[in-house]
């Protein structure tokens, strides 16, 4: 039987989603003294900061990017750095949507034997790893890069900062989005607009389906994965639920806010009057199921990071010149979308060995001469983290017609307010992170599918978020 431990080597690449693994890459540095090894693009202050560093190692966690190509260019980039550097740098990847990912990476800080170095999505990660007392401070770091690159996105403002003081470094801004098919709308005569209301889509993915062309409208599961969580948890905060109250400690779920948004989606997967719409198999799909697809032409919509828009375009796939692209959709309590991205966010855990090159490689790989390189690899999923960077290359503003909108998300005054006083982003919270982790949505919404009344599963599910807060140190 193949090994699965939390850390094996390259082949684990080629594996999906739900399979937690590394892959060693050895980005090894030219302890040569010849000029001939530093790369122009690697800032002087950087390089003269790491000549006493010369001939040290580190090792870098890089959460697994859905592009093959952007993983390579990061490892490049890497390279370059520890080259310029005179270093050893390993990067290994991390798929990061395996339940178990903050457990096993809090055993290794523990032990002692954790990375240097790791990026992982701020909103989903970085207050559980805080909570267990992994991270060091690197509010030094925010403010060298603050000073020279301006603001970072307003969402890493509330994910990252605990107490006054960074926990994470933001690398770079993911951009989230919704996709239609706007070649199959036209066939209906129904124009694209940029705002639609949950109700309004469900409609229109209906009206665009069309099994016996294999076309089905609605490509999105309730199946235990990242986008599960993520069109759940959208949805709730859109009718006005939310998983806690906004200073992210009190479990306020049940509420018949919450109790709407979960019979309108169960409606979705039950009524026969929609299984025109639903994929085949969508019951089972896992995270990248949408994305392939969405990439075969057989949805009519689906909500994504944009990973599966970057695949489109960078495969040439004719999906791509048929995408509307629009922010995400509005409920009884919104005005507006509450869409407002994830970044990635660079953290030092506790105990590192090299923790100065590691803080130095952060700050290398956040510039637009390092950024773009996987930024062109996948487009609108890697997007500057920082003010300046978004005008360091052309491409992060001319690249796509969708670039403006992912700079708008990024830069947008927050929180996004609900008509019922709920307040997003809210105080990052360990309780709400474990409770996605532990797929508690997409379990509830099963049981939904299966049978179970909607207030009913509503209430089991936040008697178990309950349990969790309170395991994460929130007594209830």
């Amino acid at each position: 039987m193949e090994d699965r431990r939390l850390w094996s080597r390259r082949s684990v690449l080629g594996m999906g989603a739900g399979v937690l693994g590394a892959a060693g890459l050895a980005a090894c540095g030219d302890s040569s003294d010849s000029s001939a090894s530093v790369q122009p693009d690697v800032p002087k202050e950087l390089l003269d900061q790491a000549v006493s560093l010369k001939g040290s190692s580190m090792g870098v966690l890089s959460q697994k990017l859905y592009s093959a190509t952007a993983n390579d260019a990061l490892d490049k980039s890497i390279s370059k750095f520890a080259d310029s550097t005179g270093t050893k740098i390993e990067n290994s990847l991390v798929q990061a949507d395996a339940g178990d990912v903050v457990a096993k990476i809090d055993a290794e800080v523990k032990g002692g034997v954790a990375r240097d170095l790791a990026f992982m999505t701020d909103s989903r990660f970085i207050a559980q790893f805080h909570a267990l007392g992994d991270l060091e401070d690197v509010t030094d770091v925010v403010k060298a890069l603050t000073a020279k690159y301006g603001e970072p996105c307003a969402e890493a403002k509330n994910f990252c900062v605990f107490d006054g003081k960074w926990f994470a470094i933001p690398y770079h801004f993911i951009g989230i989005g919704s996709f239609l098919r706007k070649d199959w709308m036209q066939e209906k005569g129904i124009a694209p607009k940029d705002v639609y209301s949950w109700e309004e889509l469900r409609d229109l993915c209906l009206a665009i389906s069309d099994p016996g062309k294999r076309r089905f409208g609605w490509g999105l599961t309730m199946n235990r994965s990242g986008d599960g969580n993520g069109v759940i948890e959208a949805l709730i905060n859109a009718y006005g639920g939310s998983i806690a109250s906004n200073d992210g400690r009190k479990v306020t779920f049940n509420s018949p806010e919450t109790v709407q948004a979960v019979t309108f989606l169960g409606d979705i997967y039950t009524n026969p009057k929609y299984k025109p719409m639903l994929p085949p198999g969508v019951a089972s799909w896992t995270d990248t199921s949408n994305n392939e697809n969405w990439l075969a032409g057989i949805l009519g919509y689906t909500r994504n990071s944009f990973s599966v828009y970057a695949d489109s375009k960078t495969k040439k796939n004719p999906v791509y010149e048929n995408t509307h692209v629009f922010s995400d959709c509005t409920g009884p309590a919104t005005d507006k979308s509450l869409l407002l991205g994830q970044s990635q966010g660079f953290v030092v855990f506790k105990g590192a060995k090299n923790a100065a090159l590691a803080k130095l490689l952060a700050q290398y790989l956040v510039s637009g001469p390092a950024l773009v390189g996987v930024a062109k690899e996948a487009p609108g999923l890697v997007m500057p983290a920082w003010d300046k960077v978004w005008d360091a290359d052309p491409y992060f503003t001319g690249g796509d017609p969708s670039f403006p909108l992912l700079r708008t998300m990024s830069q947008q005054p927050l929180p996004l307010k609900t008509k019922n006083g709920l307040a997003f982003p809210q105080k990052a919270s360990a309780g709400q992170q474990a409770v996605v982790a532990a797929y508690v949505l997409t379990d509830m919404m099963q049981q939904v599918v299966q049978g179970t009344a909607p207030a009913q599963a509503v209430t089991a599910a936040h008697a178990k978020m309950v349990q969790i807060f309170n395991q994460q140190g929130l007594p209830q």
